[in-house]
């Protein structure tokens, strides 16, 4: 049997064993049953015995606490010989609930954050809406990047703080989809090059990548996949910078398609160029951005 076949039978056996969506969706609908998977996802140790669970969740009947805990039993819950233990699924609801994705709206003002435009040197200040976080130049309007950020990433932090927050939560989403992986449900990423078109980061070159399961959809400038490259990583720390330390939207690379020069189409290959001090470091990548050579010259010959 062909690998092929292999792949789409268990996809098929996977299918066939998954649970209806609606069904789902409707066991956890119901006030008790998220308590439920919210006590045991607070509970220190697990599994929860039934009685100490019961004690934890507002509910007096036992018979009627009984049946909505059995409710998620299998698919949320997990019932040992000890108690009762969350399963991925049930700590994937809480997860939900607590980012706020279906349950907040909130109206952030806009404000400033670090760095200065890499077009044309002006201020920079965060939006926040519909769940996107961008940046932009407070002169010229020059993007510097707009992703996904749940509700819950805004609670309990200055503004600050929330930059912070999301440079690095923009770091791993990139990451991930760079190495093939979808962030949202670990599906496969498949990852383009595309020149031209609208596209909201501002620029004519940019990465796409889409997942071949779910449908999620990342964009970047393709200076944005190098940011965990070691040689790239290993260039800063030579001049004694950590990358790590430098919001992406502050380093024009990362933002702007000017710094990447195009080689070649069929194949795709493309040239990112990074500059410090006197020092120039070229990176070339693939279509799949898997790279592919790299130089490191000095500048002042």
């Amino acid at each position: 049997m062909s690998r092929a076949r292999d792949e789409a039978g268990e996809e098929a056996d996977a299918d066939a064993a998954a649970v209806d969506p609606a069904e789902a969706f409707g066991v956890v609908a119901n006030e008790t049953r998220l308590d439920i998977l919210e006590a045991l996802w607070r509970a220190d140790d697990r599994p929860v015995s039934f009685s100490a669970l019961h004690d934890d969740v507002d509910m007096r009947d036992s018979a009627q606490f009984n049946y909505h805990l059995q409710q998620l039993t299998d698919q949320f819950v997990a019932k040992t010989d000890d108690g009762y233990d969350l399963r991925h699924a049930g700590a994937q609801v809480v997860r939900a609930v607590r980012a706020g994705t279906f349950t907040r709206q909130p109206d952030v003002d806009p404000f400033e954050v670090e760095g200065a435009c890499t077009r044309c040197g002006g201020g920079l200040e965060a939006r926040y809406a519909d769940e996107q976080f961008r940046i932009d130049c407070v002169d010229c309007g020059k993007s510097h990047g707009e992703y996904e950020f749940p509700p819950g990433g805004l609670v309990d932090r200055t503004d600050a703080e929330i930059a912070t927050a999301f440079d690095e939560r923009v770091r791993h989403l990139h990451c991930l989809a760079a190495d093939g992986v979808c962030p949202s449900c670990a599906g496969r990423i498949h990852t383009e090059i595309v020149r031209g078109g609208d596209c909201c980061l501002d620029v004519s070159l940019r990465a796409e990548h889409v997942c071949e399961r779910c449908r999620n959809e990342l964009c970047s400038p393709v200076g944005l996949v190098l940011l965990d490259e070691s040689v790239v990583t290993a260039f800063y720390d030579d001049h004694g910078i950590d990358l790590s330390s430098r919001p992406y939207w502050t380093l024009p690379w990362c933002v702007d398609d000017e710094y990447t020069t195009v080689d070649s189409v069929d194949p795709w290959r493309v040239t990112v160029e990074i500059t410090l001090a006197d020092d120039r470091l070229t990176v070339t990548l693939d279509g799949n951005l898997d790279v592919v050579d790299s130089d490191c010259v000095s500048c002042d010959g």
